[in-house]
């Protein structure tokens, strides 16, 4: 039984997976396109896409924490109330919407706030006020692409995701680069008008598929909207908000790396850039299979079957640390092929290598907390995990970090810091994560082998 929990969790997450890199590769596509486009376009995507990935990702982690919901609605057979309930989350997307945009327009208190170099303020802002303008779009197709991983049909989603990756890169290429004599180049700007254009037409891919596929019919999505029904929108904040705001220090803790770091010049920057992107790209595994595993672990409660829903707990859990252990080993033996992949500046390409060292470490405890996060809300537990993503991961991982770089206090030579360099983010970042990783893993597994209740009444707390 074990066995097919572990089949059906792959197969899950490998569809997921895809869709997820085709998604990142619009970074990885941005990050290749402004790298050649000049140093400080590099640069100033870094600062740029840090922001915005702040304020994106908190604001999904909202939607995408609605997954164990409907998984367990569907797991009960309750396809109708499916259907309602992502209505009634209608109310809650249009509220995140507007956050984000404010946010968005108007960047200054964060750029201030972190001391960002005025030469790279104005592409920043600029940046951000069209990417802006993609985030309903965006918010939408996420909440499309949530509601087929919760009924185990995420095909559908990577399809779309895919495709728009065709869009994507030659979008890019030809507003960032332009066309002598036909087309300016945009720079930076072109990155974000791309990403706006495919935001769009991906949503418009999700609506089409949701009015004519028949595999939607039995949940009525399209009935009329209901009024605000208070209960069920009190237990979307129960769940999403808190859940939101993990995800929100969670990725913070990782991109107000780039905004602090962006102080210790171009070179800084871009290498930081370069290991962040890799690092975004190696939790796109262990995301989708932690989405798997929770859609999996959520249907069986929904079921009332708790022994069906350890099983699928224990086979996602082997399967991420196994391939945790694989692309940890696989980024430290090809990091300096990875590095000159990015970028011709050797500089850049050292400081980077350097870093990606650091990346194995890193992805290793990055892999089990996201599991570990992501599994805990089909148990209802999702104010823990915030509490010791801001105590853990602000604190000690991000906090250190700008102490070690930037503190007149000498170090130890045998701690290894190293002050004055991005090294020292990823250095207490990591450390941050294992100890993240393994108060997380105690929580769950305390919570999965106590858990008797009924479906539908675990205790959100």
């Amino acid at each position: 039984m074990s066995r097919c929990e572990g089949s059906t969790i792959v197969r899950h997450a490998s569809t997921v997976l895809v869709g997820q890199l085709a998604v990142i590769a619009f970074g990885i596509t941005d990050t290749l396109v402004a790298g050649r486009f000049a140093d400080t376009a590099l640069a100033a995507l870094s600062v740029g896409s840090a922001t915005y990935i702040s304020v994106h990702i908190s604001l999904m982690g909202i939607l995408q924490a609605l997954l164990p919901i409907w998984a367990e609605l569907h797991g009960a057979g309750r396809q109708t109330a499916v259907g309602r309930s992502l209505r009634q989350a209608l109310y809650l997307c249009v509220i995140t919407i507007a956050v984000g945009m404010a946010i968005l327009l108007f960047p200054e208190p964060i750029l201030n706030w972190t001391q960002v170099p005025a030469e790279l303020q104005a592409e920043v802002r600029e940046y951000l006020s069209i990417v802006a303008l993609g985030l309903p779009a965006s918010l939408l197709f996420r909440m499309y692409g949530t509601l087929n991983q919760s009924l185990g049909k995420p095909k559908l989603v990577t399809w779309v995701q895919v495709g728009a990756l065709f869009v994507k890169v030659p979008l890019s290429i030809l507003l960032v680069m332009g066309i002598p004599g036909w087309l300016e180049p945009m720079g930076l700007a072109g990155c974000a008008w791309a990403t706006l254009l495919v935001n769009y037409l991906m949503l418009g891919l999700a609506l089409w598929l949701l009015k004519t596929q028949d595999f939607y019919h039995p949940y009525r999505i399209w009935s009329s909207l209901e009024r605000p029904d208070w209960t069920q929108l009190k237990r979307f904040v129960q769940l999403g908000l808190p859940s939101g705001l993990a995800i929100g220090v969670e990725v913070t803790s990782f991109t107000l790396m780039s905004l602090f770091i962006s102080r210790l010049g171009v070179v800084a920057t871009a290498g930081h850039q370069i290991a962040s992107n890799m690092a975004a790209v190696l939790y796109m595994v262990p995301l989708a299979l932690s989405i798997a595993s929770s859609a999996r672990v959520s249907f069986w409660l929904g079921a009332g079957d708790v022994q069906r829903a350890r099983r699928a707990l224990r086979a996602g859990l082997v399967w991420v640390i196994g391939m945790a252990c694989l692309l940890a080993t696989l980024i430290g033996w090809h990091r300096e092929a990875i590095a000159a992949f990015y970028t011709a500046s050797p500089q850049v390409a050292t400081l980077a290598c350097n870093l990606l060292m650091w990346i194995a470490l890193y992805h290793l405890a990055d892999s089990v907390q996201v599991f570990c996060v992501f599994t805990l809300r089909s148990y209802g537990i999702t104010v823990l995990p915030l509490m010791t993503y801001t105590f853990v991961l602000w604190g000690l991982g991000l906090a250190g970090g700008y102490a070690v770089a930037y503190s007149e206090f000498q170090f130890p030579t045998f701690s290894g810091l190293v002050k004055g360099s991005p090294i020292s983010f990823w250095q207490t970042s990591s450390i941050a994560l294992c100890l993240t990783a393994a108060v997380l893993l105690t929580v769950l597994w305390r919570a999965a082998y106590s858990f008797n209740q009924p479906s539908g009444q675990a205790s959100f707390s």
